[in-house]
């Protein structure tokens, strides 16, 4: 099964921007969907974007318009931009399959002033 480890993370102002990097440790060419998900404390884990294999893409009510998701299907890689950002974004980002397998560490993305 193909894992993925995330990277990007960080404190960052409300208004701010951010990109999050996911490396697959296989190929994703034969994923038809991956997705974002995030998590706080207490919640359950959500999706916030996802794109399949042709490059269209999809996003949650909180995230469209300020949230990009790009997938590298000949390197592997994810890829999350994230502008705009809200203090209700602070959360822990995972990149997965859609529907989910095996959970990565995550990334923390905290906006605060």
């Amino acid at each position: 099964q193909v894992q993925f480890v995330e990277s990007g993370g960080g404190l960052v102002q409300p208004g701010g921007s951010l990109t999050l990097t996911c490396a697959a440790s296989g190929s994703i060419s034969s994923i038809v969907t991956m997705a974002w998900y995030r998590q706080v404390p207490g919640k359950e884990r959500e999706s916030v974007a996802r794109i399949v294999l042709w490059g269209a893409a999809s996003y949650e009510d909180a995230v469209k318009g300020r949230f990009t998701i790009f997938r590298d299907n000949h390197d592997n890689m994810l890829y999350l931009s994230m502008n705009d950002l809200k203090p209700e974004d602070t959360a822990v980002y995972y990149c997965n399959e859609d529907p989910p397998n095996i959970w990565g560490q995550g990334t923390q993305v905290t906006v605060s002033s």
